[in-house]
């Protein structure tokens, strides 16, 4: 695996999504699902068995809503906190924001965002894991700043400005991480840091802080 800079700064975080049709703009937020919320996600309507994350407990779900209309769930994630970087399970968006004809865009950019946001706030420097299907490598590349650890396993080191494509859907489902993969992506996170330097990782932390700030 080829040596790359950690040079990825971010522009700010999304909290936004955007009708596909008319371009209007709805503001966001992400909530936390205990299981006193599972009554609001209907299985039927959901790829994957949110109920079963959700009863998990090491892992946290969370819905993507708008502040204007918080009954509707945009978007799902289920996530886990690895005590030096966030590892992101399940990504999935909801029915009508799938396909050609989803009806918002920015559902996954939404949610990623807040994984590496969550990072940040937990001193984890942005660090997020995740697995994605292979056709899709080279868009979480280009849309979020991705790279490419092995197999199907990506990482995300910082968070560009993303803007999921119309007739793509991000979706994730990671497979979990093995002693042996776990221990070499440690490894490569602390080789990364090292040759980061103090000097920009703090540049880069102060940067998060004043964008965290802005509105999107």
């Amino acid at each position: 695996m080829g040596k790359k800079e950690i040079d990825i700064e971010i522009d700010r975080l999304t909290n936004s999504i955007e009708n596909s049709v008319t371009g209007e703009v709805f503001d966001t937020k992400v909530v936390r699902l205990d299981k006193s919320g599972k009554k609001n996600i209907k299985p039927a309507e959901w790829l994957f068995d949110w109920e079963e994350e959700i009863n998990l407990p090491d892992r946290e779900v969370y819905k993507l809503v708008t502040i204007n209309n918080p009954k509707i769930i945009h978007g799902l994630l289920c996530l886990e906190d690895k005590s030096d970087h966030i590892f992101i399970h399940l990504i999935e968006s909801a029915n009508f924001n799938k396909g050609t004809n989803k009806m918002y865009l920015g559902v996954a950019g939404n949610l990623f965002a807040f994984a590496c946001k969550l990072s940040f706030e937990k001193g984890y420097e942005g660090y997020v894991a995740f697995d994605s299907k292979s056709a899709l490598i080279e868009h979480y590349q280009k849309k979020l700043g991705a790279t490419h650890f092995k197999g199907q396993r990506m990482y995300i080191k910082t968070m560009a400005i993303v803007r999921e494509p119309k007739g793509i859907d991000f979706v994730v489902k990671s497979e979990p991480w093995s002693e042996e993969e776990l221990k070499e992506f440690r490894k490569l996170m602390e080789k990364q840091k090292s040759e980061l330097g103090e000097k920009k990782r703090s540049k880069i932390k102060e940067n998060y802080k004043k964008v965290s700030k802005q509105p999107a």
